[in-house]
């Protein structure tokens, strides 16, 4: 994989870590698409699993902090 890896970002004529980087937001596109940043975020409202696991009377007490 390492060997792989450094011929692809040299035929780009890039770095092993900018080669990294740039297949990473290709990636995150392709699986996001334009979300915006305010999107991205992690909150019970926009993951139903995260508002089972975090809307409970034991976890309310952190809520008024």
């Amino acid at each position: 994989m390492r060997r792989r890896l450094r011929l692809a970002a040299a035929r780009r004529d890039v770095t092993v870590r900018q080669y990294v980087i740039d297949a990473l937001e290709v990636q995150i596109r392709e699986d996001l698409g334009d979300l915006a940043e305010d999107e991205m975020r992690l909150t019970a409202a926009s993951d139903p699993v995260l508002a089972e696991l975090w809307d409970n009377p034991k976890d309310a007490a952190y809520d008024e902090l």
